[in-house]
């Protein structure tokens, strides 16, 4: 069973609802037969790679709140991560462009590191204030999950994956997902948000059903009962 899940490494849901999902594949009981593959989603595809203001003062902007409720969202979210063991530290983060992140996703995904690419960059952007667009601070992060860091040079002054991000983001356009995190399961079954483990539970569920529908054994109708009545 295959599992996409689409998602930005600067979504504070996102890493939230990767916790949740992960509790939640950790007791399905068919989980070693799941497959799981991140898909690139940008929050903002316009923003520079660099950008002199704090993270409250955009809030604040796009949300059109003042600053003191701006921060109030962070804390707010900084505990909902708490609760599911994440370390936020809003304070530290570095807003940037993440179309150099997903690149290095996908560089990492070609080398069989995905899921550590993932797991890396958000720890990096949420706890410890890592510029995620810098080409040598990505690929500091790529020895970590043992990548070379030529590669990921290389990888990003070529562009080699590029159109593979967008790929990515033309898809999420067609399947109309327009925030994140959304987890697409087999191809039948969608989840928006950051849903709590018993919902994906119950999804990872029914998308198991439906591929494995049930095998009727016997079929004799002498020892069975029906709408007209039982045999006897």
């Amino acid at each position: 069973m295959k599992i996409e899940i689409w998602s930005d490494v600067v979504c504070p849901w996102c890493y939230i609802g990767k916790r949740r999902f992960e509790q939640a594949l950790a007791t399905f009981e068919h989980r070693d037969e799941v497959s799981v593959e991140w898909r690139s989603f940008e929050l903002d595809p316009s923003r520079p790679a660099r950008v002199a203001a704090s993270l409250v003062a955009l809030l604040a902007s796009k949300y059109g709140r003042t600053p003191e409720q701006a921060q109030e969202m962070l804390d707010s979210t900084t505990r909902t991560a708490a609760a599911e063991g994440l370390d936020y530290d809003f304070e530290r983060a570095v807003p940037a462009n993440t179309f150099n992140a997903h690149q290095v996703i996908h560089l990492a995904a070609a080398h069989g590191r995905q899921a550590a690419a993932k797991e890396r960059l958000l720890a990096a952007y949420f706890t410890e204030g890592a510029d995620v667009d810098d080409v040598e601070t990505l690929s500091e992060l790529g020895v970590e999950i043992g990548l070379a860091a030529d590669d990921v040079r290389t990888a990003l002054a070529a562009q080699t994956y590029a159109d593979a991000v967008r790929a990515d983001e033309a898809e999420a356009t067609a399947f109309g997902i327009s925030a994140v995190p959304f987890f697409v399961v087999d191809r039948t079954y969608g989840v928006s948000g950051a849903q709590s483990p018993d919902t994906v539970l119950e999804v990872l569920g029914r998308a198991w059903s439906d591929r494995h529908p049930l095998s009727v054994v016997g079929g004799s109708e002498d020892t069975s009962c029906g709408p007209e009545g039982c045999a006897v």
